[in-house]
């Protein structure tokens, strides 16, 4: 499948590390960033290539040449004039496969390509736009995506102060039909403006494949810096799902945020002191950050589906104002006991996913490659110690429920163990 690279970027915000090479070519732990790319997608049997190139494009052709010493071959489309993101692709449509790779030339990244490919089949996407959550979503342009994964809104910044929304933030790294680029007209085009936004409002099948493995652009000097001390550190290729994540599964309320009794409304959920601080200790640390949280409130009508999502978007926003985020959160709706007035009676069912019982953490284990063994259920009540047991787990805590800086002491002393 061939892969098509942005590759024109001039570079102006990281001007002060190289000013006379084009953004792609900078080196970063000793390559350009085009040729980690390169390796990346040759490792997964990619072997054509497409670089649209622009500011200083000759740099790049001379370095790379038809791309035989790398063992693919490369093509490029040199843009006569800056075309956006996405403009300069309709004038190389005749080149294109029914279906494509589109990396920015600008981001270090490390992900299992294979599986994105089979997510975005097996959702007969039009598109597939490759999402995370980051550590500042206040300033980030956000994706919504329902339960069948399917991309339902976007969300450009700036947004309205205090609204509430998740933290998934589009990575810019797409697979695209080719049918995708009737909606340009010929002349400069961004993604998300001129394709993505009118493939929505005519029904396009827009998919949002989530993912916790490594992808940060390097577009100015602090975070050149970071990515390259991430690549050297192994950081980068560790993320990669393939390789089995330690994880810090975490119970919700009273750990997170303030205990109340049966919490259903958005406005009840309040941050306990230390814990955005504990979230993002865990983001820095390579270990996953994943809630599991049993919700009866589904099961006796007292909150729907929707209004628990509205609570779940408050809380990743709140904690992504402290730039910390979660990389998942499941719930268990059910509730076995019955005779409440007005209960929901196909959610009162003697489940496998209410703690104690395991079924969350092993169905997170499932969906995010998570080595069990290696990591820790934190919760405030018996049920959560439980259910980090039976998951096998390699330790479950019981903190006090509600106390400030208790989930903060824990997790900082685990990470320094």
């Amino acid at each position: 499948m061939k892969v098509i690279i942005l590759a024109g970027g001039k570079g102006t915000r990281i001007a002060s590390v190289a000013r006379d090479i084009p953004k792609p070519m900078i080196p970063v732990a000793g390559k350009p960033v085009l040729e980690w790319q390169i390796e990346l997608a040759r490792r997964y049997g990619c072997r054509d290539f497409l670089l649209m190139t622009g500011y200083l494009g000759d740099c790049i052709e001379s370095y790379f040449g038809d791309g035989s010493r790398w063992g693919v071959h490369i093509d490029y489309y040199r843009e006569p004039e800056p075309l956006g993101t996405a403009g300069a692709l309709q004038r190389v449509r005749e080149r294109l496969e029914e279906e494509f790779w589109v990396f920015y030339g600008d981001t270090v990244m490390d992900f299992d390509m294979e599986a994105m490919l089979a997510f975005h089949h097996a959702h007969h996407a039009d598109a597939t736009l490759f999402l995370h959550p980051n550590g500042h979503p206040y300033d980030s342009d956000l994706v919504r995506i329902g339960e069948d994964s399917l991309v339902t809104a976007f969300l450009p910044k700036p947004r309205p102060e205090g609204e509430a929304q998740r933290n998934l933030v589009n990575a810019a790294l797409y697979i695209l039909r080719k049918d995708c680029l009737d909606y340009l007209n010929g002349g400069k085009a961004d993604f998300g403006r001129d394709i993505f936004a009118p493939m929505l409002s005519d029904g396009k099948r827009i998919a949002g494949y989530v993912s916790a493995e490594y992808i940060k652009d390097m577009g100015t000097p602090e975070r050149w810096e970071a990515v390259g001390k991430d690549i050297l550190s192994g950081k980068v290729a560790r993320l990669n799902r393939r390789n089995p994540r330690p994880c810090i599964f975490l119970d919700r309320d009273g750990v997170l945020n303030r205990e109340v009794n049966l919490l259903s409304r958005p406005e009840q959920l309040e941050l306990i002191p230390g814990a955005a601080q504990a979230v993002r200790a865990i983001n820095q640390s390579g270990y996953l950050a994943v809630v599991v949280t049993n919700q009866p409130q589904i099961a006796r009508n007292l909150c729907s589906i929707e209004e628990l999502r509205g609570i779940h978007d408050r809380l990743e926003t709140l904690l992504g104002t402290e730039g910390a985020y979660l990389d998942a959160i499941y719930y268990c709706p059910h509730h076995p006991d019955k005779g409440y007035p007005e209960e929901r009676p196909e959610y009162k069912i003697d489940c496998d996913c209410r703690k104690p019982k395991p079924g969350m953490l092993l169905q997170a284990a499932r969906d995010l490659h998570i080595d069990l063994s290696a990591s820790y259920m934190i919760g405030d009540s018996p049920r959560d110690v439980g259910a980090g047991e039976a998951a096998g787990v390699k330790q479950s805590f019981q903190i006090e429920t509600n106390r400030p800086g208790a989930l903060q002491e824990l997790v900082e002393l685990l990470l320094s163990a």
